[in-house]
């Protein structure tokens, strides 16, 4: 009972200079880090790093704590876009199955946060909805605070941990933070449709999130035996696996699971998560790993990118020099999937987007694909590990092309409008020749 301590007990913990992890998404320390702001009087130069964060949390986003607290992420969502004006928030570059290891060369935390279940008859409890970086954080760090809630789903894999090696728990009973399922647009159900018939029976299959997968997803329910190796798993797999499409059956190893280092999504996933054993939440330095990745045969990856140029490099996580998400495991799915026996790598993206001109305020059509990425845009995967491309125009392999034939592939599925120009410009930057 010693190791039950309320949240502003927990908080008393931390001091200046001191260096905080906490969970991923819906793995947050949700209580510690919404009342972590009010210690911003007797604190300065505390650095907080996290990842797809689910609050805008007031020490993050209120510009009158930038002295006591900054943040260093590994993925952006909104609530950390908001928080980058006040010029205490920086971005991480990672591929995510290194970001723990990468960031324990840099620095080792102070305190770990984050969430787990109630502690079982046997003391042990489950780390529940991510593994992404969790248990490599909580080994390293000198002190651990988890806030243990009868809401978190009890999971399986590389999530368990005994309450001897936990130094403080923190009682909650807060519901888990959802992620509401997008709902798929007429492009979204064309490219889904496109991407489904290029998957076939006892493929094992890892998706992202957004429109785009969802449709995807909907798009698979006529397969059988699809396998699951994924980063996030989504209610989309979920409602796969209920319907019997996937089975793991056909999977290399880790046969008849569903294998994830993360979760997140609406309550229907969280609900099927619970105690079952068909799901293994693991390590993400190993479920990212490439080369775990390509030991399944026939591992089809399917990624979304904001922008991509006519020889296919990649802008997926930024607009010019504005950080807006992260690479994610965008390069290790994407490389892992082509190293594995008949693997594709797929990256999806709409030919066009509404974009506002800073000149009239008046939203303009632009194309996604263009000869030049903007300046300072992330090339979050290189041209050298593109595959396949598809647009709501069709879908083109690259895999082994020259520049000249790529850039002939990947204009013909840009929107029939901007075909004209993007040959133009590729003529005058000599990348086609007349």
């Amino acid at each position: 009972m010693a190791k039950y301590v309320t949240v502003q007990q927990a908080l008393e913990l931390v001091n200046s200079g001191d260096y905080i992890v906490t969970g991923l998404g819906s793995a947050e320390g949700r209580e510690f880090m919404t009342n972590l702001h009010t210690i911003a009087d007797r604190v300065k130069d505390v650095m907080v790093t996290n990842c797809l964060p689910m609050n805008a949390y007031e020490f993050m986003v209120n510009p009158e704590y930038k002295n006591s607290f900054s943040t260093e992420s590994w993925f952006y969502t909104p609530a950390i876009r908001k928080a980058q004006v006040n010029g205490n928030v920086t971005f991480i570059p990672n591929h995510l199955h290194l970001a723990a290891t990468k960031r324990l060369f840099y620095r080792t935390p102070d305190i770990y946060v984050g969430i787990a279940t109630m502690p079982d008859k046997h003391g042990y409890v489950s780390l529940s909805l991510s593994n992404t970086y969790e248990m490599k954080m909580i080994k390293a760090a000198k002190t651990v605070i988890l806030e243990i809630n009868p809401n978190a789903p009890r999971t399986f894999g590389d999530v368990q941990l005994h309450v001897n090696d936990i130094d403080y728990l923190v009682e909650v009973d807060y519901p888990m933070p959802e992620l509401a399922d997008a709902e798929p647009n007429e492009k979204d159900l064309i490219i889904g449709k496109t991407i489904a018939g290029m998957i076939n029976d006892g493929d094992c299959i890892q998706l992202g999130i957004g429109g785009i997968p969802n449709a995807v997803a909907a798009s698979l329910m006529d397969k059988k035996d699809l396998g699951i190796h994924t980063e996030m798993l989504t209610s989309g797999m979920v409602k796969l696996a209920k319907a019997g499409v996937i089975t793991g059956k056909k999977k290399q190893i880790h046969n008849g699971k569903m294998v994830a280092a993360f979760a997140m999504g609406p309550k229907e996933l969280y609900d099927y998560l619970d105690d079952n054993p068909a799901v293994e939440i693991l390590d993400g330095g190993y479920v990212n790993d490439p080369y775990t990745i390509m030991q399944n045969d026939n591992q089809v990856s399917i990624n979304t990118t904001i922008e991509v140029d006519i020889t296919g490099q990649c802008c997926s996580e930024s607009i010019g020099s504005r950080q807006f998400s992260g690479t994610g495991g965008q390069s290790d799915t994407a490389v892992g999937a082509q190293k594995s026996k008949n693997g594709r790598s797929i990256i999806a993206l709409y030919s066009t987007a509404m974009v506002k001109n800073p000149k009239t305020g008046e939203r303009e059509e632009t194309s996604k694909i263009v000869c030049q990425l903007k300046p300072g845009a992330a090339v979050s995967l290189s041209r050298n590990d593109v595959d396949y491309l598809v647009t709501e125009y069709g879908c083109v392999s690259l895999r082994g092309t020259g520049l000249q034939e790529r850039a002939r592939l990947i204009i013909s599925v840009a929107h029939p409008s901007f075909r004209q120009q993007l040959t133009e410009e590729a003529i005058a930057l000599g990348i086609l020749s007349k």
